[in-house]
């Protein structure tokens, strides 16, 4: 657990992390399919909302007037959710193999809780905006914003704390077995 034996770890994380960055700034709709059509079918599926595929703007649901894009691809939030797990893990690891093995399971841990998250964040946008657009009529972007911040927040606090503990305990369990 010597901080020092981390560092390469934790630098090849940051550079992916920076290059997954910048090809967001490339990317468009198509780019990030790989994020927004599993959000998209697993929303469908909660709201019983069916999405037509527009390459320029993203799954439109009509029944609902909302569009999924780039923009709702919970990009920021894989990749942050990477670094986090990839600290973590490597925090806690002894073993050279199983710190080169982490990097690759923490970009699929990370794409699959936020799939879930994604779709959370976007499920309780449409049912909040729903219920408060009377009260606040022209501040639906902020309402739409402070959902996304307090949904992603939540979800990174919890996986870090949730993350730290089960391996904190797998490690103290390990030593006494």
């Amino acid at each position: 657990m010597q901080t020092n034996k981390n560092i390469p770890y934790y630098l090849t994380a940051v550079g992916i992390f920076i290059l997954l960055k910048f090809g967001f700034t490339l990317a468009d709709n198509n780019d990030l399919a790989f994020l927004l059509k599993p959000t998209d079918k697993l929303f469908g599926f909660l709201t019983g909302s069916h999405s037509i595929y527009l390459s320029e703007s993203g799954y439109f649901h009509e029944h609902l007037n909302i569009i999924i894009d780039k923009s709702c691809s919970g990009f920021n939030f894989w990749v942050l959710c990477f670094l986090l797990f990839t600290y973590l893990t490597v925090k806690h690891s002894d073993k050279t193999l199983s710190k080169i093995l982490i990097i690759p399971t923490a970009l699929i841990g990370a794409y699959l809780l936020t799939i879930f998250v994604n779709t959370s964040r976007i499920f309780a946008s449409i049912v909040v905006q729903t219920q408060t657009e009377s009260i606040f009529l022209n501040q639906q972007h902020i309402i739409h914003e402070a959902i996304g911040i307090i949904t992603n927040l939540t979800f990174l606090i919890l996986a870090y704390v949730l993350i730290e503990k089960l391996l904190i305990h797998k490690r103290y369990n390990a030593k006494f077995a």
